[in-house]
């Protein structure tokens, strides 16, 4: 009432008006460093993760007024630029050659788990889909945040438009891969799996404890890096030329495959869509020009922080009232998909007489990304395996958008 009452005296719909452009963006931009140093100084913000908190302060920011719900900052610069850009840094790591020969049997498992995720896509859609209006969409971002990760889910946001159900899909998917977490942690010590499944690195640590190693592959993680100012030209001029080629060639193929029928539909989706062809510029980068990508510094950070603007204004639109009517049946959507990815992890694991370790961590892989899974092995002493995991799920931001936009071409989002 206080916030209805204020728009009208000063007679626009919000405190900071829509064409305040330096105002927006320092609200933004101070918004998400508050959400990334409350994330790495304090355990209750990393658990709920800088995402949410970012999200949390945009919707709060939106729902009392304070901000616009549509502005030229949040509409154009960054769902045009930042995410476009942040794509190919994130994906600087994606070298397909050193992925596939080091990661070992931990990627088959990891398939196996992103195979269950796409099952369980098409099956909570085919349950939930009368209940939730543009389900295609989210099924589409979901498949490829849970077969790779925020960088994916950014992607398919961008190509497929649900509206504001993307607040509350990122609100139950930080919340239920918070669960899972826990429940792997779980399935870890319990008798009964490690009864059924050989558990090698489990004994290894029960007899020596957690290693030094696994301490300082910690703290090498999250070390303080070196980064120049060539290496920040560099970063952005990659980025910029990356997004310019996938986007000529997306055009280009788009044109020549029409948009008719199931098939040619899902084709013309694909094939046409610029995010499928920044990840595959992307990964040929990574892969063949590992040499001068060794050679940059900072991409990641950069790549994140550009994803975090995204994560800020995708909570601008949404409404507070809205995200608690379809968070829980957001929730059981991915509810849906992290079970049959766990199914199939565990019980593909099991006839392929895979290690426990290795389960759990592709799984986790799939539905939280490298980082988290590499967190969960060195948490867990597990040292050997956290490269591995590492790579598996770096995999997973290649696959998981080319597979998340076919769940959307099929399901005609």
């Amino acid at each position: 009432m206080f916030a209805e009452k204020l728009m009208e005296t000063i007679g626009r719909e919000s405190l900071i008006a829509a064409d305040n452009t330096w105002a927006l963006l320092t609200l933004l931009v101070v918004s998400v460093a508050l959400a990334i140093w409350l994330e790495q100084k304090y355990v209750w913000a990393s658990k709920i993760s800088g995402a949410i908190i970012a999200l949390l302060i945009a919707l709060a920011a939106s729902n009392f007024s304070i901000i616009p719900t549509s502005c030229v900052l949040y509409d154009d610069i960054i769902w045009g630029f930042a995410v476009p850009l942040g794509i190919p840094l994130l994906l600087l790591q994606c070298n397909m050659k050193k992925i596939w020969q080091e990661t070992g049997r931990m990627m088959v498992i990891f398939l196996i788990g992103a195979a269950g995720t796409v099952a369980g896509a098409f099956l909570a859609y085919g349950l939930l889909h009368p209940f939730i209006p543009g389900l295609e969409g989210v099924a589409a971002m979901m498949t490829g945040s849970y077969i790779g990760g925020g960088v994916n889910f950014a992607a398919l946001a961008a190509e497929f438009d649900v509206g504001e159900i993307k607040a509350a899909a990122t609100v139950a998917d930080n919340l239920l891969m918070a669960l899972y977490f826990f429940a792997l942690i779980f399935i870890a010590g319990m008798k009964f799996f490690r009864r059924h499944y050989p558990h090698p690195h489990m004994d290894r640590v029960a007899k020596q404890g957690v290693t030094e190693e696994s301490r300082t592959q910690a703290a090498a993680y999250w070390s303080r890096k070196d980064i120049s100012l060539k290496d920040i030209a560099m970063n952005v001029a990659y980025a910029s030329a990356v997004v310019f080629a996938a986007k000529v060639i997306a055009a280009a193929v788009g044109a020549w495959i029409p948009d008719r029928g199931v098939m040619l539909h899902m084709l013309h989706t694909f094939f046409g869509s610029e995010y499928v062809w920044i990840t595959t510029v992307s990964m040929a980068a990574a892969t063949f020009g590992e040499k001068q990508v060794a050679k940059l510094s900072g991409s990641q950070e950069l790549g994140t922080y550009l994803i975090y603007l995204f994560l800020f204004v995708i909570g601008v639109p949404a409404s507070i009232s809205k995200i608690i009517q379809e968070t829980p049946l957001l929730l059981a959507f991915t509810g849906i998909m992290v079970l049959v990815n766990m199914l199939f992890c565990f019980v593909g694991g099991k006839l392929l007489g895979f290690d426990l370790e290795d389960i759990i961590l592709a799984s986790n892989a799939n539905i939280g990304g490298p980082t988290t899974a590499a967190g969960m092995a060195i948490s867990q002493g597990w040292s050997a395996l956290v490269g591995p995991v590492m790579l598996v799920g770096t995999f997973g931001y290649v696959i998981g958008t080319y597979l998340g936009i076919l769940v959307g071409g099929i399901l005609m989002a």
